[in-house]
């Protein structure tokens, strides 16, 4: 199973503004620090948007924030809000699909057990537990773009 990049840029926005402390976050600065496309970003915020993760504040200081604490957001949630329907493949699809062998197939109640345990992994994490690393909280909020090109080394957590 491999997630889309709007999935990594949702989760990499939340983080941005779960460990910025100095107001709302402006999407410049967040496609900056992470090096993505603006009208890109917009895209993502709409997803964010519309499942209650973000909110957007209008105005001269205005920008982003999270819609609740960053603990209280689950990577599950975010996982589930960017992707939309997931299915691993179209054994869990319920339209169009026909199967030959049917009934007396059992992979698509296997992959459905595997993408059920694989969400209750990912509920059990919140934005708050993957900006837990110092280092990585202060590259995020220390990004600027006038900043020399190790900004996205700082930005890539180093293995445990």
């Amino acid at each position: 199973m491999r997630l889309t990049q709007q999935t990594s840029y949702s989760v990499q926005t939340l983080m941005y503004c779960a460990v910025n402390e100095t107001g709302p976050s402006r999407i410049r600065d967040i496609a900056r620090a992470y090096r993505i496309s603006e009208l890109h970003l917009f895209k993502i915020m709409r997803v964010l948007v519309e499942n209650r993760l973000v909110d957007t504040l209008r105005g001269r200081n205005g920008g982003i924030r999270l819609a609740r604490p960053a603990d209280q957001i689950t990577l599950g949630e975010v996982v589930r809000a960017a992707e939309g329907s997931l299915q691993l493949n179209e054994c869990l699809s319920h339209e169009g699909h026909e199967c030959p062998i049917g009934a007396s197939c059992g992979f698509g109640p296997a992959l459905h057990d595997a993408l059920v345990a694989f969400f209750e992994v990912l509920d059990r994490y919140t934005i708050a537990d993957v900006v837990a690393r110092p280092a990585l909280a202060a590259a995020l909020v220390g990004a600027r773009p006038d900043e020399s090109d190790d900004s996205e080394a700082l930005l890539t957590p180093k293995p445990a």
